[in-house]
């Protein structure tokens, strides 16, 4: 099969291509803009793969884009490339309106032309949206799970451009037939993530003994996701999703920062004791503007319909993520000051 990743430079793109090489004869083309945040080192081993190739690429630049898909002709499309940390939203929304939303306009519009010139691959092309629960906004601690039908309520300049990116996907698809699913994941986590994020970022500043800032009251809470679930759900839902539906993965983990943070902490007394006890470094700053309390995932339909559970809990993904950056020491704080 030939698959198209957009992002593949990313933390769950990388995972994603990782995994499709390793588990099956497919050609992968994987389209990254190449940014401060992609990790080709991620992908290094491999380069000699005949069945691996790289395009360093704008999803904004329409031309370039739709030319890339028509040479390919993939039968699957994976769609990961975004602006993604809430933070950098806030600072610069412009960015994520470019990427997220004219980015995906341009991958819909290259799909369909590419389509057209050739109807034979509309009965087997999958596009594959993946997408974010912080579209359905925030949740108050007694309130229910989002599930697929949940409202969206995006609170940040992020998950305002994400929502509006679901939004083009389903309109392609009911109004041009574009054969699409979108996803909705939760708190994704694991090796290989960029220390930007809260598990990695408290990682590296544990292992550097420096302040590991939390906002706010450090109460907020996310469902815990462990990538190579993700990477699990996606391929189920590539192979036996049903076109035009959406699908929530979630990890089953909710927890709030301080108690992550704390984990990690825990987790690094044990394995780089030098800066023990570490939760002394634990700092509580001023909360960020427009912060969600709370994140849930109701993955019950995919679950049902494709037999999907995350296998990986909390406690043993910290403790595998935390091992595996310690490994990783001099990337890790390589990336950190980058």
């Amino acid at each position: 099969m030939k698959i198209i990743v957009t992002g593949g430079l990313g933390f769950i793109g990388s995972a994603l291509i990782r995994y499709l090489l390793n588990k099956t004869n497919n050609k992968i083309l994987n389209i990254d803009i190449l940014s401060k945040v992609s990790m080709p080192e991620a992908l290094e081993n491999l380069n000699k793969s005949k069945n691996y190739k790289f395009l360093k690429l704008n999803i904004v630049n329409k031309v370039k884009i739709e030319n890339a898909i028509t040479k390919f002709s993939p039968d699957l499309v994976f769609h990961l490339a975004a602006e993604s940390h809430v933070d950098n939203s806030i600072i610069s929304p412009s960015d994520f309106i470019k990427s997220n939303i004219v980015g995906t306009f341009n991958l819909l519009e290259s799909c369909r032309k590419y389509l057209k010139r050739k109807p034979s691959k509309l009965t087997k092309f999958r596009l594959i949206h993946i997408s974010t629960d912080e579209v359905y906004g925030s949740l108050k601690i007694k309130q229910k799970a989002f599930d697929e039908k949940s409202q969206y309520r995006p609170n940040s300049p992020y998950s305002a451009s994400k929502a509006s990116s679901d939004h083009l996907v389903r309109a392609w698809y009911k109004t041009y037939k574009i054969p699409s699913i979108i996803t909705h994941c939760s708190n994704n986590y694991g090796p290989w993530q960029f220390p930007e994020k809260l598990i990695p970022l408290m990682i590296s500043r544990g292992i550097q003994n420096k302040s590991m800032p939390i906002y706010g009251d450090g109460k907020n809470i996310r469902d815990w996701l462990f990538v190579e679930d993700h990477i699990k759900a996606l391929i189920k839902i590539a192979k036996k999703g049903k076109i035009g539906e959406t699908y929530n993965i979630g990890g089953d983990e909710e927890s709030s920062n301080l108690k992550v943070v704390n984990l990690i902490c825990s987790n690094l007394d044990e394995k780089f004791p030098f800066n023990a006890p570490h939760h002394r470094l634990i700092k509580f700053v001023k909360d960020r503007k427009g912060h969600d309390f709370r994140y849930s995932i109701n993955y019950k339909k995919i679950q049902k319909t494709l037999n999907f559970s995350p296998s990986v809990k909390l406690q043993k993904g910290i403790k595998k993520t935390v091992d595996w950056y310690i490994q990783n020491y001099h990337w890790l704080i390589n990336k950190s000051r980058s």
